[in-house]
């Protein structure tokens, strides 16, 4: 079966076609990274005109590098939430065109579940279940235990910023620019150690918390004189090596944080596989400590399947047709759709 995926959900535009799946013939991603760095962070209307200019071409483009026709294709799926509710109404709109138009099974996936799916692209086998993933992405940082395709128990969420917006916010802070992440990584690769910062463990608990790192990253930014900004030390060669020792000592807290709660749940559960999957996914240090920390098979996408794209959305339609699964004419847009047990 292929299956038309279609991804509008932020700020990427994305259509892919995916073979039963798990096999990508194509996934075209168009980003509108440098379109909102000059803001800051992502601006809804902006990005929503940008999908209604880019969706037409990208799944066009997606179906040429996929080398097929629009009779070899079996159904269609989109992401229609969460995420903005501008960006996701140009994808679902134009799917239920499309199936209308080609008379095609027509799926609504869940963006969070989606991300799950993305390591069932990467190997001819199978992650095996029971499994558990954490899902680290801008607006969410949850704990999955899935036991089959659908089978879901939310184990842990954060309790205020995701890790993603803390990466983001955190890099403002340190006035480095947007989107955090990357920004952070890099500059903390330049600090010969961290500044310490605390972690919240919330004990008993699998949920995380950020909100109070960011606080004390601002306090010690305060203390450490560059925050905020001067226009007197520009980016000298002092500002730029505390700027670095702190966003080591960000990333540092973030990911042990991450990597800890995942390998105690993963324990507790007595699961048989742990995945990793969202945008903050494609941090190095994670990648790196989770893999030292497994104790289980671990699975972790590449980094185009960590951010947001169509492959996996196609990848967990078929997993959600092949469960019987179909939408309606009047599928609509969720905006604040999350994970729920039994999805």
């Amino acid at each position: 079966m292929n299956v038309l995926g279609i991804e509008s959900s932020c700020d990427e535009t994305s259509a892919a076609v995916v073979r039963d799946g798990g096999h990508v013939l194509s996934n075209v991603i168009a980003s509108q990274v440098e379109l909102h760095a000059r803001y800051g962070g992502i601006v809804p209307e902006v990005a929503s005109r940008q999908h209604l200019l880019q969706i037409t071409p990208i799944i066009v483009q997606a179906l040429e590098q996929a080398g097929v026709t629009w009779e070899e294709i079996d159904a269609v799926a989109v992401t229609s939430g969460p995420g903005l509710a501008g960006a996701l109404l140009v994808g679902v709109n134009a799917a239920k065109a499309i199936a209308l138009a080609r008379g095609l099974p027509l799926v609504g996936v869940n963006h969070l579940e989606a991300h799950i799916y993305a390591n069932f692209l990467t190997s001819d086998d199978a992650p095996a279940f029971p499994l558990l993933c954490l899902i680290a992405s801008g607006g969410h940082t949850d704990l999955v235990l899935m036991r089959e395709h659908g089978d879901y128990q939310v184990l842990g969420r954060t309790r205020d910023d995701a890790a993603g917006e803390a990466f983001d916010k955190a890099a403002r802070i340190l006035g480095l620019g947007y989107p955090g992440g990357p920004v952070v990584q890099a500059t903390a690769e330049e600090a010969e150690e961290p500044v310490p910062l605390p972690r919240a463990w919330l004990k008993g608990s699998h949920d995380f918390s950020f909100s109070g790192l960011k606080t004390a990253l601002l306090h010690r930014a305060q203390e450490m004189g560059i925050y905020p900004p001067s226009t007197e030390d520009g980016n000298s060669q002092e500002r730029r090596a505390v700027v670095a020792r702190l966003a080591a000592g960000f990333q540092d807290s973030v990911v042990d944080v991450l990597v800890e709660k995942t390998v105690a749940a993963a324990s507790q559960y007595d699961v048989r596989h742990m995945l990793l999957a969202g945008g903050v996914a494609a941090n190095g240090p994670l990648r790196e400590r989770l893999a030292q920390r497994a104790t289980l098979p671990l699975s972790i996408p590449p980094h185009v399947l960590c951010t947001d794209n169509a492959a996996m959305v196609a990848a967990c339609g078929f997993y959600r047709l092949e469960r019987g699964i179909r939408s309606g004419w009047d599928l609509d847009v969720i905006p604040n759709w999350r994970i729920a047990s039994r999805s």
